[in-house]
This record gives structure tokens, sequence and C-alpha cells, in this order.
């Protein structure tokens, strides 16, 4: 197995050299047929990048896909053991796979998130719509900052023209009414200038198609 160290920007000293061959010779453990590993180190000379400016990459060539790490730290030397950590956890995964797929194993996929009692919390009751005229009730829509406001009125049959003096006295640009011409629940509201619409429901119509499913 061959191990070629090269530095972007920067020498690599001796030293450095020799910890990451003794680092990497436990490559061939987890991958046998590892060929060679090519690690790269990039200096940053940006002061304000003084926390990751060593940065280490680790590409292992075998048979197979090529896989890689990278790690960035204040020195190269955390920068390597950062990367080879993930080597190793991907190297891991790969001859796990392998194994699995000579086996003819289904392997059902594994939730490896960090356990969160929030995830298991029964669902929380939907909220209840207002039950009197002229209740309020506020709701946020799941974990968004997005408010709903549901508030209950009264309605008393009217006529568009009647419906049209209701909404300019509430200063809105629309109006919820029912029709009393034709009892469908309907709503007017503001075009341009003088213009309005009015918008009305069907409620008699019936909503199941010839499969036999409901709109």
């Amino acid at each position: 197995m061959e191990i070629v160290v090269v530095g972007r920007h920067t020498e690599v000293a001796d030293r450095f050299r020799q910890h990451a061959e003794d680092k990497l010779a436990k490559v061939e453990q987890l991958a046998p047929t590892t060929q060679r590993i090519d690690v790269e180190v990039t200096h940053e000379n940006n002061p304000r990048l003084s926390g990751v400016r060593e940065r280490v990459e680790l590409t292992v060539r075998a048979k197979g896909p090529v896989i890689r790490a990278e790690a960035a730290a204040d020195d190269r030397f955390g920068a390597l053991d950062l990367a080879m950590n993930k080597l190793q956890e991907r190297l891991r995964r790969t001859r796990d796979r392998r194994k699995d797929h000579r086996s003819n194993t289904v392997v059902p996929p594994v939730d490896v998130r960090p356990f969160d009692p929030a995830d298991h919390a029964p669902p929380p009751e939907p909220p209840k719509p207002p039950a009197e005229p002229g209740e309020t009730v506020e709701t946020t829509l799941g974990d968004s900052p997005v408010v709903i406001r549901q508030k209950l009125h009264t309605a008393e049959p009217m006529t568009v023209d009647d419906a049209l003096y209701e909404m300019e006295m509430v200063g809105h640009d629309f109006f919820l009414f029912v029709d009393v011409e034709t009892s469908r629940p309907s709503v007017a509201y503001r075009r341009r200038g003088w213009s309005y619409g009015v918008i009305a429901l069907d409620t008699s119509c019936d909503c199941t198609d010839t499969a036999g499913h409901q709109h």
C-alpha cells in the first residue's frame, strides 16, 4: 500500500509524514484491497481562519469506489486525527455493506440520530375552532412562525349589494356572506377602482367522482 503526502501552499515536514504513515497503516485492516492513500495538506494564510488554518484530505484508492475524508483544525496533526476518524467510519460502513451484499441480507435503514424525546412524544391535539360568535382563536402552524387567527361570525343572509356596503363600512378588501338569493356561501372582494368580484360555493354538488373518490 502506497502513501503519498503532498502539501498545497505549505511544506510538509518529515515528522508529519512519518506520523501520517503510522496512522494510515491501520487502513489495511478495514480495506485490505487498498492500493494507495493520498494525503493532501493545505495551509490557510487568512488570520481570520486561524482555527481551521490546517486542512488534511485523505483519499483511499482501492478496488471499488474512492473513499475520501477531510477535516480542518488549528494544527495539521489535529486535522489528521479528525480526518482519520471520519475515514475509518466510512471504511467500516463500506466493509459492512459488502458483507450484507454477499449474504444477500436486506438490512433495514437505521436511525442514527440522537434520541430526542420530542420525536416520541404524542402528537399535540389540534386546536379547537371558535365555538361562540365573536370568539377568536389564534394558533401557530406547526413549528413555523405563522400565526393563524380564527373568528366565528353570525351569517345573516344578504344581497350582494348589502355585502359590498358592509365591506366598505369595515374597510376590508373582502367580505364573507351568505347570498340571500342562492343561499350559497359567498365572498365579495375588491378589484380595481370601483370594480368588485364575487365568488360563491356550490354546496349542493355531488363531490364524488365515478371511481367513488371524494374531493
